[in-house]
């Protein structure tokens, strides 16, 4: 006969000491918790990403959408002409190298901000706090038209400051790109700023004390202690800027009109945008959506790796 027991932390237990089914029954399960959330967001992302991998293997255009012609299976076909279109890798890599450059424009300006508000005082780290969140704040539309009208050639603000008339700022295409990167910073830098200030205050002032005491300067302190033990919050807002970086669309489409001269200024989500709803070819803007989602998962799979990291090593 099976005697049961109670184990020193309340928990029964067989004869041989291996929980009984009582025991079993009583265990929390944490993925419990996620069923509702997963009900919602599977049907709202999972239906959108099984209809744009569909129609990538259709050649789906206009005639298609009227109803006029049913659509031909073309299977990846329309990978195929992406992958041997010169346009399609210029654009690629102009979108990699775009986003590169915000990620670490945005990770500067949010980490020295950081910094500031450690040594700033009472009301200026309250004003700027209260800056930085209505720059967050504010939707990406709204931001757009707000710096293209302080660039504007005629009336714009930039150009009285500096005494120039009729200037173009969006004419050249590194021109364009920098005051578009500089309205992404702008909107970007809060997120960096507000994480890595509360990672600064979460270290102990004994270490920096330590550090202090052993003669390193301010910027060794930053950059010898400070730094590593920021690593894991670092790691995953580098990730997360990547994530939105990469996937920029509404300010360069606003502030070039479009993609700049000539597609000049084109990145993959307004090249995606062009083909599907201005070339009306569904099929292949379809495939360029479902190529920067696959991309996109790789930086998020890195994501979940850091926090789970991060949740280890807290």
């Amino acid at each position: 006969m099976t005697t049961v027991t109670t184990a020193p932390a309340g928990r029964e237990v067989g004869a041989h000491g291996a929980p009984s089914r009582a025991g079993r029954g009583n265990r929390p399960r944490p993925w419990l918790y996620l069923l509702p959330t997963a009900a919602v967001l599977l049907p709202l992302f999972g239906y959108p990403l099984y209809m744009l991998g569909l129609l990538s293997v259709f050649d789906y255009r206009q005639a298609q959408v009227s109803g006029g012609q049913p659509a031909t299976f073309v299977g990846l076909g329309n990978y195929a002409t992406l992958l041997g279109d010169p346009r399609f890798w210029s654009i690629l890599w102009q979108t990699v190298a775009f986003a590169g450059a915000l990620v670490v424009a945005t990770l500067a300006v949010g980490a020295t901000l950081a910094v500031v508000l450690t040594r700033a005082g009472r009301v200026p780290r309250m004003l700027l706090s209260l800056s930085a969140m209505a720059a967050w704040a504010a939707p990406a539309m709204t931001g757009s038209t707000v710096w293209m009208f302080l660039f504007d050639t005629d009336l714009g603000l930039v150009n009285q400051v500096l005494g120039i008339e009729g200037f173009n700022w969006f004419y050249d295409k590194w021109l364009a790109f920098f005051v578009v990167g500089a309205t992404v910073v702008w909107h970007s830098f809060p997120f960096v700023m507000v994480t890595l200030y509360a990672g600064i205050q979460a270290v102990p002032s004994s270490v920096l004390e330590a550090a202090a005491l052993d003669g390193a300067s301010a910027w060794q302190s930053f950059w010898r202690v400070l730094v590593p033990m920021l690593r894991p919050l670092i790691t995953i807002v580098v990730i997360q800027s990547i994530i939105w970086d990469f996937k920029i669309f509404t300010q360069i489409y606003v502030m070039t009109n479009g993609g700049g001269i000539a597609g000049q200024n084109s990145v993959l989500n307004v090249y995606a945008y062009q083909t599907a709803f201005g070339s009306s070819e569904y099929g292949l803007g379809s495939a360029i959506g479902v190529i920067m989602t696959v991309i996109l998962l790789v930086v998020t799979l890195f994501y979940i790796r850091a926090m789970y990291r991060r949740g280890e090593a807290l």
